[in-house]
């Protein structure tokens, strides 16, 4: 199962290098946490390129780098006889310098991804773009490959038509990295998002109408993931995980029984829509599977700016309520927030940290409004004239409100929201709240992990309770956890506290960026 070939049979031999591009530090890649965590060096393994490794033909040699654990060497590229690319937009600048590095090397590049498929005219330097997903293009593309690796006289363009079925996806090629050195594992379970987010790109790449796996195949790659080497938690990283209500609530009652069945080695997370408070039902079964935490787009607490986005759907209850009920079935919500909408004014940046006050979610990622091609946002906005190509800014945004004094704002709101003291007293309602309502799973932990867990725990008291400037504060909080001996709480604590108190101080200080999205400034390591 999860192990499907193309129909074309390679009359060569090729040797084929993937190389993932690094990202630039921000709020979610929690680089700060790395340290803490032994042996590893970056957040989710690129599920997409990896994907790709294992659809290629059996007979081919695939080398795989993600630049977030190391950079290719002369000889990973002086080995290839093609070099395979993909990633988002905010990795473009790392994209340009690996197709320089491959062509100085006289190497044939191809670049696929979210990135490419929306702005394929960002990149006329890339010998080859696979635009879509996978499907026809992709064979075409094997095909082509097959048949010469010489770099072209002109660029060469294939697009999908007719995509794959995501059931006939093979199971990414885990056996090519080494699943210990990541934060998280990552599977996909849908693909596509039935909402109308002004700002989101989603439907326009991957449609409104989310498209599966079947529960049999999730659990075969949970088995795959694990057999990888993967300890902890592993991310879903579907575009909306309850894009389909029905498909969610039958699919969950079989990670449920896996669960039991393997005394619960893993536990899980999601990105979902902020409704998913609305169903009690798919709350209970994501606590029973051991679902600890949600990542929901709040954007904003100003129903005006909701509505404005079309994001109606965060205002069917309210929001403190929402939260709420996700914290009651152990799950704790991390939230993004936007900064820089139409609506905004000089009041929402109070309004925004009255709800972190009120909601006490401890991680949010805050950023500036950016326009993603193939988005109604960006449609609108070029419509406009309010998109600028200004390299010193890092949103592509004509903003309503002064450019100077929006990134004040948000400067001013992670400054307050990142404050250690406000931080911790954030923790503190979570274990109040939150985690004594996660299940009580039967713990049967061996030797090695034991270790780990010991390792980690000794980091983070050096770390954060001896190092750090606010050490007294985190001892207010870990104390009577310690002594309860709620280790797993300190840990999850301590690891994220240490990485957003340093990128916050990091960020005010000049050296990170106020969108995600942003390419400016994003290329943080030289070749």
């Amino acid at each position: 199962m999860g192990s499907p070939r193309v129909s074309h049979r390679p009359q060569a031999r090729r040797r084929i290098l993937c190389v993932f591009p690094r990202y630039a530090p921000s709020f979610g890649t929690f680089q700060h946490g790395y340290a803490l965590i032994p042996g590893v060096r970056a957040f989710m393994p690129p599920q997409g390129l990896l994907v790709i490794a294992a659809y290629l033909p059996k007979e081919w040699e695939v080398r795989f780098i993600d630049e977030n654990i190391r950079l290719p060497s002369e000889a990973d590229y002086r080995w290839a006889d093609a070099v395979l690319m993909s990633g988002m937009h905010i990795q473009r600048p790392r994209i340009q310098r690996i197709n320089e590095a491959a062509h100085r090397h006289g190497k044939l590049t191809v670049l696929g991804g979210p990135s490419v498929s929306a702005s394929p005219e960002c990149y006329p330097d890339v010998d080859v773009l696979h635009l879509g997903e996978l499907g026809d293009a992709t064979d075409a593309l094997i095909e082509f490959l097959d048949r010469e690796t010489a770099r072209p006289a002109g660029q060469r363009v294939f697009a999908t038509a007719e995509r794959l079925g995501l059931e006939e996806f093979p199971i990414p090629a885990y056996g090519l990295i080494d699943m210990r050195r990541y934060m998280l594992a990552s599977i996909q379970f849908s693909s596509g998002c039935p909402y109308r987010c002004e700002f989101c790109d989603i439907p326009a790449l991957y449609g409104r109408r989310p498209r599966l796996k079947s529960a049999p195949r999730i659990l075969a790659e949970l088995d795959a993931i694990r057999a990888a080497g993967a300890q902890g938690a592993v991310y879903f990283v579907d575009d909306n995980f309850i894009g389909n209500p029905k498909a969610t609530r039958e699919l969950l009652p079989h990670i449920i029984q896996w669960q039991r069945d393997r005394g619960y080695p893993l536990s899980f997370a999601c990105e979902a829509t902020l409704n998913i408070a609305q169903w009690s039902d798919i709350l209970e079964q994501m606590r029973t599977a051991k679902f600890h935490s949600i990542f929901c787009g709040i954007e904003t607490p100003e129903p005006e700016g909701l509505q404005f986005m079309h994001k109606e759907q965060n205002l069917r209850q309210p929001l403190i309520d929402a939260v709420r009920k996700i914290n009651g079935y152990g799950m704790e919500l991390v939230a993004g927030i936007i900064l820089g909408l139409d609506t905004d004014t000089r009041q929402t940046v109070d309004r925004v940290l009255a709800f972190i006050d009120e909601s006490k979610i401890p991680m949010l990622t805050i950023n500036l409004l950016y326009a993603l091609p193939k988005t109604p946002l960006y449609d609108r906005l070029r419509a406009e004239h309010r998109l600028t190509e200004d390299t010193t800014r890092v949103s592509n945004i004509v903003f309503r409100m002064p450019y100077a004094e929006v990134v004040s704002m948000w400067q001013r709101c992670i400054a307050e929201a990142y404050d250690p003291l406000r931080l911790f007293e954030r923790f503190a309602h979570q274990t109040e709240v939150t985690f004594p309502h996660r299940l009580s799973a039967p713990l049967n932990p061996t030797p090695e992990q034991l270790l780990r867990g010991l390792n980690i725990l000794s980091r983070v008291m050096w770390s954060v309770g001896v190092c750090a400037d606010y050490r007294g504060t985190f001892w207010r909080l870990a104390g009577p956890l310690l002594r309860a001996g709620r280790i797993e709480e300190i840990i999850n604590m301590g690891v994220i506290a240490r990485h957003l108190i340093r990128f916050t101080r990091e960020a005010l200080a000049g050296r990170g960026e106020a969108c995600f999205y942003a390419e400016q400034g994003a290329d943080v390591l030289a070749p």
